[in-house]
């Protein structure tokens, strides 16, 4: 069964830092675009990065660039979020998404070209 987990999501004050994962299972992520997006209350989801198979290059909302930042270890099957300066608005519940594609590209934020999807997790920025 091919599958994405999330995990690493919880409370956080603002200006704290978090660290999500995204763990596959069922098949390699070798071959896949990974991404994050990220789903508030009431709003669309949204894509905050994305990283291309060779971890190069990377791609950013511009409400989380300098602050998040995506990584991924093949060999572990999983990619990562590093969150820090958390802010309030940053308070959503955060997928990973897989596209069988070598590269990000401008239209990496588009939530349709994405083949897998995790159940999300919740991270919650508040004093």
């Amino acid at each position: 069964q091919l599958q994405l987990v999330e995990s690493g999501g919880g409370l956080v004050q603002p200006g704290g830092s978090l660290r999500l994962s995204c763990a596959a299972s069922g098949f390699s992520l070798d071959y896949y675009v990974i991404a994050w997006f990220r789903q508030a209350p009431g709003k669309d989801r949204e894509g905050v990065s994305c990283i291309s198979t060779s971890g190069i290059p990377t791609n950013y909302a511009d409400s989380v660039r300098g602050r998040f930042t995506i990584s991924r270890d093949n060999a572990k099957n999983t990619v990562f979020l590093q969150m820090n300066s958390l802010k309030p608005e940053d308070t959503a519940v955060y997928y990973c998404a897989a596209d069988r594609l070598p590269r990000c590209g401008n239209s990496w934020y588009a939530r349709g070209r994405y083949d897998y999807w995790g159940q999300g997790t919740q991270v919650t920025v508040s004093s």
